[in-house]
């Protein structure tokens, strides 16, 4: 299989709607966002490790975040947890501007050398920090994306998000969550649940703090 081939499955199956996502994860080849010794498995749609304990999710889970996300040529987005930086790269691929935060400095850096491969790069900046306070020297944001699980909407972030803006969030324990989209409209938020998902827990000030 190769990434053609995945983006068709993926088409195919419902995951991928629109053809702005779908340009994206045309443009942006999974294999360069995966270890070496990943890479026979980079076009299979399940989640792969990526080391510190971390992990990259499955393209129909990136598919499905990303058509919920709808984003819009020149949008400001924040991503809270780079990864590997795939999901920041499709999403620059898609129009956006991308802040994203990683708390692992290792991380930070496997992310920053992924993302030379992308043609999208000049569009992200990533950034060092605890993700559950958000990145307030660049808000207000049109849209905020979180790629970890969150016990509950960390007050920074309703603060960051511009009203009309929408958030894709992942609420609940460690190890399992519900995947919301949360919309800021007339001072209140609108959230809407899309089902059971399972992510790596958000650690920080407003997140999961023991692991």
């Amino acid at each position: 299989m190769d990434n053609h081939t995945m983006v068709a499955v993926l088409e195919r199956d419902g995951y991928i709607r629109s053809e702005k996502v779908k340009r994206a994860f045309e443009i942006v080849d999974r294999a360069n966002f995966v270890s070496e010794d990943k890479r026979a498995y980079a076009y299979f749609d399940e989640p792969l490790p990526i080391g510190w304990s971390q992990t990259i999710s499955a393209p129909s889970m990136v598919a499905i975040m990303l058509e919920l996300l709808q984003i819009e040529e020149g949008n400001k987005v924040l991503e809270i947890g780079t990864g590997s930086g795939y999901n920041a790269c499709l999403m620059a691929c898609m129009g956006a501007e991308v802040i994203t935060i990683e708390r692992i400095p290792a991380l930070r850096d496997f992310a920053k050398d992924n993302m030379k491969k992308c043609p999208c790069r000049e569009k992200v900046k990533i950034f060092l920090g605890d993700g559950s306070i958000g990145f307030k020297r660049e808000a207000p944001y049109d849209r905020i994306i979180l790629t970890c699980g969150a016990p509950d909407i960390p007050p920074p972030l309703i603060e960051q998000l511009k009203p009309g803006g929408i958030m894709v969030i992942h609420l609940g324990g460690t190890f399992f969550q519900e995947l919301y989209v949360v919309k800021k409209e007339k001072g209140r938020l609108m959230k809407k649940r899309w089902g059971e998902v399972a992510f790596v827990p958000l650690i920080g000030k407003y997140g999961h703090r023991w692991a």
